[in-house]
């Protein structure tokens, strides 16, 4: 008998967990805006009815509009920019930069295998792409990416140093390096740049990555350092230690060159807030036409139903 009636409680217990995490919100809710027309730096000030758990706001601006909060990849122009200082020597052709969709990847605490991955792949020489320092700093100009893009395949991107002997090998220096993205409504996305590939930065002020980058070194002892700014490799620095040849790797990737990053709402309530009492502004500072829209509804462990309220906002 007792096993019964703990089974029961038990079953009680069980039943009121469930219950909790089930909303007691609505779906649906209503928004009121006191214009729909308004000159730049002016506020828009919203209005709420209903019980909805949570609400988000789209201002319409690039990286705040509802039609794009899923979108990962749009097909745009990828262009690559880097700066390079060369000092220690004048050794021609020490630096070349050249682009892989068939690289089998790093493979870590491995060296071997790694550099047998590196001389198997295709790699395609794009260094006539760019323009190299001499001895100062030199941007590398604005690169067109867009020919490997349209194979459809992420890319790796790799700077190959070499040391030749009889002379003072090279020292490079390689910083503000960045693979962007720009769309045909000119809004551009930075899809690679000098972050490690744990480390966050921002589109729109959205949260992405970079792959980050690796360095191998294939013979000699020369290597690539990464900093948090820039690539540097230095090579023998005088004749005389110029013995034999060195060859070292840095690379990226893979990046997608059509990537792009979701755009992203505001949450302005949530569960603990009620809407009757929500009032909430908001202030463009371009002109232009904006979609904004509210999406919120109810929400918990058991349950999602979301609708949208739209409004088409004027800015002059």
């Amino acid at each position: 008998m007792i096993k019964y009636i703990l089974s029961f409680i038990g079953a009680g217990i069980l039943l009121t967990a469930c219950q909790k995490t089930l909303s007691t919100g609505d779906a649906g809710f209503d928004v009121t805006v006191n214009t729909t027309t308004l000159p730049v730096g002016d506020t828009l000030r919203f209005a709420f009815t209903g019980s909805p758990d949570v609400i988000s706001f789209y201002s319409g601006e690039p990286g705040k509009r509802y039609e794009y909060r899923n979108r990962t990849s749009a097909e745009g122009a990828p262009t690559l920019r880097f700066r390079t200082t060369r000092a220690n020597g004048s050794q021609a052709n020490s630096l070349a930069l050249l682009v892989s969709n068939d690289f089998a990847g790093v493979l870590v605490k491995d060296t071997a295998a790694t550099i047998s991955q590196i001389n198997s792949a295709t790699w395609t020489d794009i260094s006539s792409r760019a323009s190299f320092s001499s001895g100062t700093v030199t941007p590398s100009g604005t690169i067109d990416l867009s020919d490997f893009s349209a194979q459809n395949k992420p890319v790796f991107i790799a700077f190959k140093y070499a040391g030749f002997t009889g002379t003072a090998q090279n020292k490079w220096t390689i910083d503000s390096f960045a693979v962007t993205n720009t769309l045909a409504d000119g809004t551009k996305y930075v899809i690679a740049n000098m972050n490690a590939y744990n480390s966050a930065y921002t589109n729109y002020g959205v949260t992405t990555y970079s792959p980050g980058f690796f360095a191998c070194k294939v013979s000699n002892n020369y290597n690539w350092s990464i900093g948090s700014t820039s690539l540097v490799i230095t090579g023998a620095t005088s004749a005389g230690a110029a013995t034999s040849p060195a060859e070292a790797w840095v690379i990226t990737g893979p990046i997608d060159l059509k990537k792009v990053t979701p755009d992203a709402g505001v949450s302005i309530k949530t569960v603990s807030q009620t809407a009757g009492d929500l009032q909430y502004t908001y202030k463009y500072a371009a002109p232009g036409t904006y979609q904004v829209v509210f999406s919120g509804g109810k929400t918990s462990a058991g349950e999602r139903h979301y609708t949208t309220k739209s409004f088409s906002i004027t800015v002059q």
